[in-house]
C-alpha cells in the first residue's frame, strides 16, 4: 500500500481515511479502541473527527470521539503515528461557535485538550462562517500554526465561492486551507465535480471525501421496495432510493462482481481512482466492516469498470 501526499502538505497517508464519527456514539470506547488498534495495525494512519462529534445524539454534548481518540492515542502510545484532522466552527453550546478570533482559538485548545495532544495535524472549519471576514479566520490559524497547535489549516462544505475567497485572501500573506474535505461519492457527484474540483486541482489541495458511502446508500443494504429500503425512508439515504440510485447499485454489483469484491469496496475504489482525491473517508462500526472497507485499497478499477460507474 503506497501512501499518498496531502496536498501541499509535508504528510503522507494512507489511502483510506478512517472516519472517526462513529466513536462514542455506535461504536463504544471498547469498539472504537478495538477498530482504531485493527486500522493503524493495517498500516493506515489518518483519522477524522469533528469536536461536534456526536453532538447530534440525545444526551451527547459533543467531544464523545476526540475523548475517545485521545484516550486510545495515550494508552497506546502512537501520537506520533497517526495523522490527526478534526474541526472547529460549529455550535458547542450557548455562544460557542463560529470561525472568529472570539471563539475559534478557544474551539482548538478544548479539541486538543480532548485529543490528548499537543498539536492538530490537519484543522477545518468545519463550515464557511458568513459572519466572519476569511481573513479574520485565516489570522487566527496563523497564530494557531505559529504556536505549533496546529500544522495545517484546512476547510470543509465550502463552496466553490468560498474555497475561492479563501485561496485568494492567503496569497496576501495568510495561511492557506491545504486541504478541501467535500461531500462526494458515486451517488451525489455534482456538489464536487465541476468549479469545486477545478479549484482544488489548480491549487494543489489535498481532497479528503466524506459521505463516501452515500450514508450506507453504496454499501448496497438499501434495495428495493424491501424492509431494507422502507426502513431507510426516514433516513439520510431516503434521497437515493429512486430509478437512477437503483440503476447505481446495479452498476456498483456488476463491477463488484468482475473483481470478487463488495459494493463498498468498488465504491471506495472508485473515489481512490479519481485524480483529485487524495484519501476518501469511510467510517466502521465493528471489525467486520472494517475490514470490509480496508480491502478497497487492493481493488484497482479498471478503464471498463469506471465506465461502467459513470452514470
Amino acid at each position: 500500500m503506497q501512501l499518498r501526499k496531502l496536498g501541499a502538505t509535508d504528510l503522507w497517508i494512507a489511502p483510506l481515511v478512517l472516519g472517526g464519527n462513529v466513536f462514542g456514539w455506535t461504536a463504544d470506547r471498547e469498539t472504537s479502541f478495538a477498530i482504531l488498534d485493527a486500522f493503524l495495525e493495517a498500516g493506515f494512519n489518518a483519522i477524522d473527527t469533528a469536536d461536534v462529534y456526536s453532538r447530534f445524539v440525545p444526551g451527547h454534548v459533543g467531544g464523545e470521539s476526540e475523548i475517545i481518540m485521545g484516550e486510545w492515542m495515550k494508552l497506546r502510545g502512537v501520537r506520533d503515528r497517526v495523522v490527526i484532522i478534526t474541526k472547529g466552527g460549529l455550535e458547542m453550546g450557548e455562544g460557542m461557535k463560529g470561525l472568529g478570533s472570539d471563539y475559534l482559538p478557544c474551539a482548538c485548545e478544548a479539541s486538543l485538550q480532548r485529543l490528548q495532544t499537543d498539536y492538530i495535524d490537519v484543522y477545518m472549519a468545519h463550515r464557511a462562517d458568513p459572519d466572519v471576514p476569511i481573513e479574520e479566520t485565516l489570522e487566527v490559524n496563523r497564530k494557531l500554526i505559529g504556536a505549533g497547535k496546529v500544522r495545517y489549516a484546512a476547510a470543509s462544505n465550502y463552496t466553490p465561492a468560498e474555497l475561492k475567497e479563501a485561496l485568494a485572501a492567503s496569497a496576501r500573506g495568510l495561511p492557506r486551507y491545504e486541504v478541501l474535505e467535500p461531500q462526494y461519492n458515486l451517488a451525489e457527484r455534482g456538489e464536487f465535480e465541476g468549479d469545486l474540483e477545478k479549484i482544488c486541482v489548480e491549487n494543489g489541495l489535498g481532497v479528503i471525501p466524506y459521505f463516501a458511502l452515500a450514508a450506507g446508500f453504496l454499501t448496497g443494504k438499501y434495495r428495493g421496495t424491501g424492509a431494507g429500503a422502507a426502513g431507510a425512508r426516514s433516513h439520510t439515504v431516503s434521497k437515493y432510493l429512486n430509478a437512477r440510485g437503483f440503476k447505481l447499485l446495479e452498476a456498483v454489483d456488476r463491477v463488484a462482481s468482475r473483481h470478487g469484491a463488495t459494493p463498498a469496496q468498488v465504491a471506495l475504489a472508485w473515489l481512490m481512482a479519481r485524480p483529485s482525491v487524495t484519501a476518501p473517508i469511510a467510517s466502521a462500526t465493528n471489525l467486520a466492516q472494517l475490514g470490509d472497507i480496508l480491502k478497497s485499497v487492493s481493488l484497482t478499477l479498471t478503464p471498463d469498470d469506471m465506465a461502467t460507474l459513470d452514470l
